[in-house]
């Protein structure tokens, strides 16, 4: 027979937690949802898929040379053609994708995971994040130093900033990187900061001061994630700009130095022969970096309009 405590004790019902591939496949749902998402996706996909394979799409190294075919068009033996070195144009896209998306070099023989352009993205998103947290959470004299700082930083021209430290610091993959995490800083951080200060005014960032979290805790566990989705997509949207930018770096020698596949060293170099009727090592660069720069556009733009769908 069953006690009294028995009868009234509550029961307890187990919360089944949706598994990894469906939390998976609910993210993706929403790109799938939208077709210009779709189509940023497999633009994107493209580069990243023939950056990881690059050694399966191409029998040549990127700085191998064919001194009997210089500045030659597409063929059979050189599907887009070469460069002025008789250096196959296809092999150097796709090695040149690898440096921007999957792999940057830190020294000739030592490479980390993470293109250059993501990893400058990444890191700004990490100061930028820091900074326009505190600044929204805390207000006040803190707020206005890391603000007036930032607007100082952002009054001067993008290219010039760009120019003026790669000029200071030198050409290399690290030194890019550390150009763009001090170009993207400021604007992430007034985006972080602006989402701050709205999502500091919900209940629950009242409850958690009432719990007595310490302010990080509140800033990093409670804000930043539900602050996740329009810094995500201003990510992807920062990424393309950083590829333009390397782009732009390249074309003026200012981006990593050759041999290295720099699509805008390619295109800088590639537009000496124009003229003389071989437009290919200039033309496939510029059409590399202006699709994965759109690839990412769209992939963004249809992220954007189909989060704003469900709010």
């Amino acid at each position: 027979m069953a006690t009294a405590e028995q009868a009234t004790a509550p029961i307890k019902v187990e919360e089944a937690k949706p598994g990894i591939f469906r939390r998976i496949w609910a993210g993706l749902s929403i790109i799938f949802a939208s077709k210009i998402a779709v189509v940023g996706l497999t633009i994107v996909l493209f580069w990243i898929i023939v950056a990881i394979f690059a050694p399966l799409f191409t029998q040549y190294t990127p700085l191998e040379q064919d001194w009997k075919a210089p500045n030659q068009g597409p063929s059979a033996s050189h599907i887009l053609g070469t460069d002025e070195l008789g250096r196959d144009l296809w092999s150097r896209l796709i090695y040149g994708a690898r440096v921007v998306l999957v792999l940057m070099p830190i020294t000739e023989n030592f490479w980390i995971p993470g293109g250059t352009a993501v990893w400058g993205v990444v890191i700004a998103l990490i100061v930028g994040a820091t900074l326009g947290l505190m600044g929204g959470y805390y207000g006040g004299w803190i707020d206005e130093i890391i603000m007036r700082l930032l607007d100082a930083m952002m009054a001067v021209p993008i290219i010039l900033l760009y120019m003026i430290i790669m000029a200071a610091l030198g050409a290399s993959a690290v030194n890019v990187v550390i150009a763009i995490t001090i170009v993207g800083t400021p604007g992430i951080a007034r985006l972080v900061r602006s989402l701050t200060l709205d999502i500091r005014t919900r209940e629950y960032i009242r409850a958690a001061e009432t719990r007595g979290e310490n302010p990080w805790h509140i800033m990093f566990f409670e804000i930043l994630p539900n602050a996740r989705g329009p810094i995500i997509i201003d990510a992807m949207l920062r990424v393309g700009y950083a590829i333009f930018a390397m782009g732009t770096l390249g074309f003026l020698g200012l981006g990593i130095p050759p041999p290295s596949p720099d699509w805008g060293s390619m295109v800088a170099k590639g537009r000496e022969f124009i003229l003389t009727g071989s437009p290919y090592a200039a033309l496939w660069p510029s059409v590399a970096i202006a699709s994965l720069v759109v690839g990412l556009n769209l992939l963004a733009d249809g992220l954007r309009e189909e989060s704003m769908r469900y709010q």
